[in-house]
């Protein structure tokens, strides 16, 4: 805002959201909106980010895109409750799930805390048009949860650097833009001090992308095979050597998907990443009627247990991000959301399929939507304490940066990172 502009309150804001949603947006139908990319050929998920594309555009010409995104980069200017009151009003209404997360949150907002104006003016705007998507190219084949023993190395060669290396587990990368990619850029200093993040273009010459089949048939992660890629210098977020700074921070707008992110359109009430958007209570409800189970005391227990996941998720989100803006705890306890976000996704997947019993094991092709589905989930629960790092490191997070317990021993600590011991598959 400008010096003699007044920001226009939070009331007013709402009121006229809801007048530009009621009169521009579509109406949600069931399950419209969150991520479920099982059930999707790649046409339909091609079609579905070109939907997501175009409602992010019509978010962006009605006024409400990057709503805590300064002006100078496309965005309102306004507050993290400016964005709480849009998401409460576009509840029911279509929106562009997957522009959200990785892009909005974490790439964008580390764009936004380290890139240079330059690289702000020129990627923010079509982030907040829906032009171009991002990814987030951190996890190795060989780095499991260890984020700062990246392998993938940038040698430099005058204003360019040369990548090598490989990243894993990017949701989506087949159909994406860019990527923030962190790579070693020195060999003979500890692991946290020779990172450095790049801004990576990916479809281009010497990035092979390979996909790879889940358990339950989705095909949404990659590989990526990087071989003698030129990066410009200028595509460099802070400084050199500098990546574990960038990246500290990265893995909290990270832990913030859960909810809490100042930058994220995602109705209130529902995680920004929503591993079963076929839940909440109504859709219980509908489940147990379904199964001719309504009646039953136990069933009922069940229903009711996931709707208290819900109500305590929320308060406890809300809670933990306004704690956060006013200082009165530590960025870090992002975590706690991101903890509760896993484990209760967990627990919400296991009841919907005791709710379905025998037909989520084996249900005819009439079936598949209201029972198949939530098989198919039960086998991939687990991912919910894996994907946006795993709740082990939330864990960690929680006991050492938020409560001040004594941190792990690291035997790493001061060592060359060319001469820390790795296994051979990692040479």
């Amino acid at each position: 805002m400008t010096d003699t502009e007044e920001m226009e309150t939070v009331e007013s804001f709402a009121a006229r959201a809801r007048t530009w949603l009621a009169a521009h947006m579509p109406r949600a139908a069931d399950g419209v909106g969150g991520y479920n990319p099982v059930q999707r050929s790649d046409e339909d998920e091609l079609a579905h980010i070109g939907r997501c594309r175009e409602l992010q555009r019509m978010l962006f010409d009605g006024g409400f895109a990057g709503i805590c995104v300064p002006r100078a980069y496309g965005g309102q200017g306004l507050t993290a409750d400016h964005q709480a009151a849009f998401n409460r009003e576009i509840r029911g209404y279509e929106y562009p799930s997957d522009t959200q997360i990785p892009t909005f949150t974490p790439c964008m907002a580390v764009i936004l805390e380290f890139g240079t104006e330059e690289q702000k003016a020129r990627h923010v705007p079509p982030i907040l048009k829906g032009e171009t998507f991002w990814m987030q190219f951190l996890s190795e084949p060989s780095g499991g949860s260890d984020v700062a023993g990246a392998l993938t190395t940038a040698v430099r060669d005058g204003e360019e650097w040369v990548v090598n290396g490989s990243k894993i587990w990017t949701t989506g990368a087949w159909w994406a833009d860019w990527g923030l990619c962190l790579v070693r850029t020195n060999w003979d200093v500890p692991k946290h001090r020779g990172l450095t993040v790049f801004m990576l273009e990916i479809h281009q010459p010497g990035i092979e992308i390979h996909r790879i089949e889940m358990l339950n048939g989705s095909r949404e992660f990659c590989q990526e095979f990087i071989t003698d890629v030129r990066v410009p210098d200028s595509q460099r977020i802070g400084e050199e050597g500098q990546g574990w700074t960038v990246g500290t921070r990265w893995m909290y707008h990270e832990r913030t998907i859960s909810g809490g992110s100042p930058y994220v359109t995602s109705p209130a009430g529902r995680p920004a990443v929503a591993l079963d958007p076929g839940g909440g209570a109504i859709a219980l409800i509908r489940l147990a009627r379904k199964r001719g189970r309504l009646g039953d005391p136990r069933v009922r227990e069940l229903i009711g247990e996931s709707h208290a996941l819900s109500l305590v998720g929320n308060a406890l989100v809300g809670h933990i991000a306004e704690q956060i803006r006013s200082g009165a705890t530590s960025e870090q306890a992002a975590a706690i959301s991101r903890l509760w976000f896993g484990t209760s996704a967990v627990r919400n997947s296991t009841i919907s399929f005791e709710l379905s019993g025998a037909a989520a094991v084996a249900w005819s092709e009439e079936e598949a939507d209201d029972f198949g589905r939530k098989g198919t989930r039960y086998l991939m629960r687990q991912t919910s304490c894996i994907a946006g790092g795993t709740t082990e490191m939330a864990r960690n997070a929680i006991s050492e940066r938020v409560l001040g317990m004594p941190r792990e021993r690291r035997v790493d600590k001061d060592i060359p990172f060319r001469d820390v011991p790795r296994g051979a598959s990692s040479r």
